[in-house]
């Protein structure tokens, strides 16, 4: 059995920009929170708990702070958001993903202008609500082709349309393609990050030779459900998993080959503990 694992697997740059972020304030002085967990990882979230970092995850609980430090998520906030945590009196620390916050200043800028902006991307994620937070026009978010065939502008002008940094690549094209065909106004801004782009081309030429393919990531995480998305369409037999113990292997001794990819909020030693884990196994 031969196993390839993709060298994109793991942590991002924003990603890792954030954790570290985190991990360095948890070494000071006062309380340090995160505003939202700081990434789409419980493994990760757990780890700075037990260093005494803590999660606030909703109004009421921001409105306890007194003092200490706010780190916001890799995903980004709106600007209201921001605003509120300003006016808590805690030192604000923004880890926002750079890629991310090219879209709130490319939001904010068109909206401005009196662009219409339409996002392309999962409405419930937290980095799409952010964004929205920047625009001064109305938002439309479109998830799905149906959608894209349904949207019809509120106005005449120009429409501003960015994409969620870990949107399914090939989705994008597909959905401006169709919102190109009604003949729309359209500045379109390709805001999926080039670790995306790479990520899921690797994942996807992988389990295209891979008997299995595993992918790593937490269940709640975007840009591992894409993956695992991407790689199912070439491997029926992909296994979306958090950690080892979730690994079910076929027996030992067959033929074939094991593909593992994993998404932008995965520790390298998770990553590491799946490979052996595997290994063990033939």
């Amino acid at each position: 059995m031969k196993i390839v694992t993709a060298e994109s697997a793991g942590f991002c740059f924003g990603v890792r920009k954030a954790v570290d972020i985190v991990y360095r304030e948890a070494g000071g002085p006062g309380p340090v929170y995160t505003y939202g967990p700081i990434i789409h990882n419980q493994a990760v979230v757990e780890d700075l708990e037990k260093k005494g970092v803590r999660v606030l995850r909703s109004e009421e609980e921001l409105a306890e702070v007194k003092g200490g430090v706010i780190v916001t998520r890799s995903h980004g906030v709106s600007r209201a958001e921001e605003e509120r945590l300003r006016r808590t009196g805690a030192r604000v620390v923004d880890a926002t993903c750079p890629f991310v916050k090219r879209i709130h200043r490319t939001v904010e800028k068109e909206s401005a202008q009196g662009s219409e902006i339409v996002i392309i991307g999962n409405p419930d994620h937290p980095e799409v609500k952010g964004i929205m937070g920047w625009s001064h026009t109305p938002v439309t978010v479109i998830s799905n082709e149906e959608e894209a065939r349904s949207y019809i502008p509120r106005g005449d002008g120009q429409i501003c349309v960015v994409a969620q940094t870990t949107f399914n690549a090939n989705k994008f094209k597909d959905f401006i393609a169709i919102l190109q065909q009604r003949g729309y106004n359209i500045l379109c801004v390709n805001t999926i990050c080039s670790a995306t782009h790479e990520r899921q081309a690797e994942a996807r030429e992988i389990a295209r030779i891979a008997d299995t393919m595993i992918v790593i990531g937490d269940s709640s995480s975007s840009n591992s459900a894409k993956l695992y998305e991407i790689c199912r369409k070439e491997c029926p037999d992909t296994q979306f998993i958090q950690s080892w113990r979730d690994l079910q292997l076929p027996p030992a001794g067959g033929d074939g080959v094991v593909g593992i990819t994993a998404g932008a909020s995965v520790p390298s030693t998770i990553i590491e503990e799946v490979q052996l884990h595997v290994r063990a196994e033939f």
